[in-house]
């Protein structure tokens, strides 16, 4: 990684999938002696980079984004040492407003002062000289300002302390950063010119006085020509936030295909299935010697839609992204896939005398998954809030998104070989759940918080669920189980669920690395024993730590703001959110069990 466009040495290294799930374009880090902000596409130099084929994916995002086609690659590899090869992430140093290291004290000893600077002011070696001709070292200030749309800048600070443009910015009078307490809370900071007017920095967190100004629409990430319209109004933004940055990522798992086998069968015999016309006239057809022997093992009802299918590929309805992993996983009856060492899915279906019990009672299959390919593609970023998938695992079409590249060629993408345990649901029962008095009571307590954090964000997103949020927070009880016995720590796992009532419902927990780190069994062992670890993941979410203050929490609370969480907090639910599809929203474990509040509402019985 770089810090300009000319080509110096490299001034920091960091894993390829990093660059797909942590520092995509746009993102700010600390590299060992600059603050910088990641390059764009354009500055990325692939060298030996690889394209990765997942036609199920490009297909979806190529709709996503309005393109005719788009290619997946992998991020640059380290060449290694020796290499001639260009290759690397250019980084462009951001921001470029400096705070002054030395403290300076008042008479009371109670104002600690320091200067704030513009990079142009720096000496050739990162220093800035004083009017006393003095050497001050500096550090990037952690405070800039952007926009919803991901724009991003230095903050005028002239604008904030004065307003309108003034005779102290023509004269270049000297502004400082002044603190009065110890924390770096935002109300003990003053921003400061020599002519003695200040302004609180807290004036800056509040968006609806605008005093950052208007965004002109910075995207210092693609260089420094390449502004577009915008004429939001800036927010403030600690650089190094978690809300600074949220890639926003599509991802599919490559699972085989169930039907190839009929599809083979009805090609080999197409010449004369191509008239069929009704259902009622595969009996006739099987009458002739070859098409019998082809068909034999099929259904009519399969082999009719597959001929339909043929005839009218055009009227197909694209399947979402879970759907057709749903689909996949539910067909497992003994065996699904090869299994061989380089395979991308093999899964075994294990026998319900080797798990069942009273508490899984609701569980219908589990599926141990021992080889499993997940290709992921980073298709833009947000900032201030995350914009995630929706329950099918489609990315939504109107989210204002950030570009990575001013025009899109390929994107970058990560291909993860990994293991899982998927568990499916009785549909009946969860629909059973669904009708219960207290599970309806806790449900409106939840659309009533989604609607008043819909209405702040403007947000047109839809309410998931109940049965999407019980399966979700039993997600991550059971992942915070599992990672405690199967080898791998509980930020490795990740998961996938499955809320489709036209479908069915699951949950696969799963592990995906781009080495072999991710298939080292671990998983599968825990499965083999799913049911003791199903109880574990239970007793968890029964009693939280923070109850009974984590239990009573009301979503819709203005004051707490934790609009899509309810019984949910760092102490039950909430995990890493590299794991979590939601990024720890829609969680609520009052779902799921019994808690201190007795709500009626959870859907597993505990007292059984």
């Amino acid at each position: 990684m770089t810090t300009t466009k000319k080509r110096v040495r490299p001034n920091g290294q960091m894993n390829q999938s990093h660059l797909i799930y942590t520092f995509g374009p746009g993102a700010m880090l600390d590299l060992p002696n600059h603050s910088v902000i990641v390059g764009g596409l354009n500055d990325w130099f692939m060298g030996s980079s690889l394209d990765i084929s997942e036609p199920r994916l490009a297909g979806k995002i190529c709709k996503l984004l309005g393109l005719r086609s788009i290619r997946l690659r992998t991020p640059p590899p380290d060449e290694g040492p020796e290499s001639t090869r260009k290759t690397g992430i250019t980084a462009f140093q951001f921001p470029e407003r400096f705070v002054t290291q030395d403290i300076r004290m008042d008479s009371t000893r109670t104002v600690r002062s320091r200067m704030l600077v513009h990079r142009n002011q720096l000496t050739s070696k990162g220093y800035y000289r004083g009017d006393d001709n003095k050497l001050y070292s500096v550090v990037p200030v952690r405070f800039v300002r952007a926009c919803k749309a991901g724009h991003i800048g230095d903050i005028d600070w002239y604008y904030f302390v004065h307003g309108e443009d003034s005779e102290c910015r023509k004269k270049s009078r000297q502004l400082w950063m002044d603190e009065t307490g110890t924390s770096g809370d935002l109300t003990e900071i003053d921003i400061r010119c020599d002519c003695k007017k200040k302004r609180s920095l807290a004036q800056a967190s509040i968006p609806q006085n605008k005093s950052l100004g208007i965004c002109f629409g910075d995207r210092p990430w693609l260089g420094s020509h390449a502004r577009e319209d915008c004429g939001q109004a800036n927010r403030l933004l600690i650089r190094s936030a978690s809300n600074a940055y949220f890639r926003e990522i599509m991802s599919v798992i490559s699972l085989p295909d169930p039907r190839e086998e009929l599809r083979k069968a009805v090609g080999l015999v197409w010449d004369v299935l191509s008239g069929l016309e009704d259902i009622s006239h595969l009996k006739v057809f099987r009458t002739i010697p070859k098409v019998a022997a082809k068909l034999k093992g099929f259904s009519d009802e399969d082999v009719f839609e597959e001929v339909q299918q043929r005839l009218n590929p055009t009227g197909q309805q694209p399947v979402s992204v879970k759907k057709a992993e749903l689909e996949m996983l539910v067909s497992v009856q003994e065996e699904l896939g090869e299994d061989k060492p380089d395979g991308d899915f093999f899964a075994r279906s294990l026998p319900s005398s080797k798990w069942y019990s009273k508490l899984m009672d609701s569980v219908e299959r589990v599926v141990l998954v021992h080889r499993l390919r997940e290709v992921a593609a980073l298709v833009g970023f947000t900032r201030f809030e995350p914009a995630a998938p929706d329950i099918e695992g489609e990315l939504e079409f109107d989210v204002q998104r950030a570009a990575l590249v001013e025009e899109i060629k390929w994107l970058p993408a990560v291909e993860n070989k990994g293991e899982g345990i998927f568990l499916q649901f009785n549909k009946e029962k969860i629909e059973k759940w669904l009708e219960k008095p207290g599970t309806k009571g806790r449900e409106q307590k939840l659309r009533d918080g989604f609607s008043a954090w819909a209405e702040e964000q403007h947000s047109d997103r839809k309410f998931p669920g109940c049965a999407y949020i019980m399966l979700h927070s039993f997600a991550h009880l059971l992942i915070t189980a599992v990672s405690l016995e199967c080898g791998y720590p509980a930020s490795s796992i990740r998961e996938r669920v499955y809320a489709l009532p036209d479908l069915g419902y699951g949950i696969l927990i799963y592990t995906g690395t781009a080495g072999s780190e991710g298939t080292l069994g671990g998983l599968i062992q825990v499965g083999r024993n799913i049911q003791r670890h199903v109880a574990k993941a239970l007793e968890l979410g029964h009693l939280c730590s923070n109850d009974p203050v984590c239990a009573q929490h009301s979503p819709s609370n203005m004051h707490e703001r934790r609009y899509l969480l309810g019984a949910a907090c760092h102490g039950c639910l909430l995990i890493s959110e590299t794991c979590c599809e939601q990024f720890n929203d829609f969680l609520d474990r009052s779902l799921v069990v019994p808690t201190v509040d007795h709500l009626q509402a959870e859907f597993f019985e505990l007292g059984l």
